[in-house]
């Protein structure tokens, strides 16, 4: 966590950050509580490894309860298709974030703005604008649902082996997002607070919780 806190910062990332601060002292004086739920790229990418082993058997076992006659197994050709609908996916993933948020952020889709952390390779989309807890957790799980749990449902369904394992791969490229939320779930607001705002992080993995 500390190697990722105190990575170096491009200059656009410099200027999110700069903004985010700014943001979080005026909410701080106007009565509101800080409190960080940032997460460990390193940890995210362990609960994936995890996360997969029953993920993968619930389908697969559910796939060949629907499809006995149907073959999981890729051919060469759908293989290569599948790398080139992944990459293609892994950025449609972070749109679809930025999509969510920005129904709901205060300056709609110029609150919103993309990153890569190349020390991790991992890309990430973040939201400026403080959201309440609903919308934040709509905005974190849509691309889960949208090119996770439904390809994965849809190639169950239809005997879809490539599909199917679309939907896998990219349930298990959500876990990250599943993380966040789930620590976002667990907080326990304090006693006599009345309202929770949470405020994605510009430059690191997860949220800050503000309440008062």
């Amino acid at each position: 966590m500390d190697n990722e806190k105190n990575r170096k910062l491009s200059a656009r990332e410099q200027r999110r950050f700069d903004v985010f601060e700014k943001t979080s002292e005026a909410l701080v004086g106007r009565g509101y509580k800080r409190n960080d739920l940032n997460i460990s790229i390193v940890k995210a990418n362990l609960f994936v490894l995890l996360l997969a082993i029953p993920v993968t058997a619930i389908g697969v076992l559910l796939f060949a309860w629907k499809n006995p006659m149907a073959l999981l197994r890729p051919t060469p050709k759908e293989s290569l298709l599948f790398a080139v609908i992944f990459i293609v996916l892994i950025v449609a993933h972070e749109l679809i974030h930025g999509l969510t948020w920005s129904v709901f952020a205060e300056h709609h889709f110029k609150d919103i703005d993309f990153g890569f952390m190349k020390e991790y390779l991992t890309p990430y989309c973040t939201c400026a604008t403080p959201l309440t807890k609903r919308h934040y957790i709509w905005g974190a799980l849509m691309p889960c649902i949208v090119l996770g749990i439904i390809p994965a449902l849809l190639g169950i369904l239809l005997g879809s082996g490539l599909l199917f394992w679309i939907g896998i791969v990219m349930t298990l490229s959500a876990g990250g997002d599943l993380m966040i939320v789930w620590k976002v779930l667990r907080y326990k607001k304090q006693e006599g607070s009345e309202e929770i705002l949470i405020y994605d992080h510009p430059t690191q993995a997860g949220s800050v919780i503000f309440e008062k």
